[in-house]
């Protein structure tokens, strides 16, 4: 049963449906889960018009708690951020992360985050959409929303695939290298036609949803994880030796050519993956 306190957020959502669908979509769920644990922390009658800064700080150090990354609370805060705006309490979340005590956000090159695939755990899903989704996403690096949104039709260009509903809207193109990307992108634009892989008739929040899902039920605690993946096999295919995360030599101790390589791997790998930044 919905509470008095997320009504009044729900409402403020509506009223202002800023950003993607995605972050629509993203944002609420950070506010409900916010609501949830609010409670959870024993805060009663809680209402917009007494939110204040302990209750932020309340859900910063239970979130610290449990070991949340830096950046991930960061995320959660811009969210809340976004609400202490939309009420009239600008001041609420401060600007400044630190003074909350939330850390800079730490960029670890030596641990391990790539997942794999396993075709038996993906059979249980009993869904062509998701299966061909999570396959895409392995075999291009491509972000959740861009593997449910991709119509291949329009995107395969022979020798890559052009992306265009991506992050922040800038288009990009993954190249096409292998016999088995290319056996994927027929095998499913066999039956997916001119559709993208989110079920016709059905919305992109709802296919996110059964995603995540099937994200628990295989296990893959971070789906993001296949980009890591992919960006691995991109590294050792540009260097010849394997990236850092994966058990390689350390960046700062290459030199020459090696660190030549290394440095032209991963202007390759942050076009292909779309990022903002150079990969670390």
């Amino acid at each position: 049963m919905a509470t008095n306190f997320f009504y009044q957020i729900t409402r403020v959502l509506n009223r202002n449906p800023d950003g993607s669908k995605a972050t629509q979509a993203e944002r609420k769920k950070i506010l409900k889960l916010a609501d949830k644990q609010l409670r959870e922390l024993n805060v009663r009658k809680l209402e917009l018009r007494n939110l204040g800064r302990k209750h932020i700080e309340k859900l910063v150090t239970h979130w610290q708690d449990q070991g949340l990354a830096a950046g991930t609370i960061k995320t959660r805060m811009t969210h809340l951020r976004w609400l202490s705006e939309k009420i009239g309490k600008p001041g609420l979340v401060p600007k400044n992360n630190a003074s909350l005590g939330i850390e800079n956000r730490k960029y670890v090159t030596n641990q391990n985050k790539a997942r794999f695939l396993v075709n038996s755990k993906l059979a249980t899903l009993n869904d062509r959409y998701l299966e061909a989704s999570f396959r895409l996403q392995a075999a291009f690096g491509l972000r959740r929303e861009e593997c449910m949104k991709v119509q291949l039709h329009l995107a395969d260009r022979g020798d890559h695939l052009h992306l265009v509903k991506t992050k922040g809207a800038r288009p990009r193109d993954v190249p096409i290298r292998t016999l088995e990307q290319r056996q994927l992108i027929n095998e499913v634009k066999k039956w997916v036609g001119d559709s993208s892989l989110i079920p016709e008739n059905d919305k992109y929040v709802s296919q996110m949803k059964r995603y995540e899902r099937a994200c628990i039920k295989m296990g893959l605690d971070k789906a993001h994880g296949l980009r890591h993946a992919y960006a691995h096999q991109r590294y050792f295919e540009l260097t010849g030796f394997n990236a850092p995360a994966a058990g390689g030599p350390s960046t700062k101790g290459l030199t020459g050519e090696d660190k030549q390589r290394d440095f032209e791997a991963r202007m390759v790998i942050t076009e292909e993956l779309g990022l903002m930044c150079p990969l670390k």
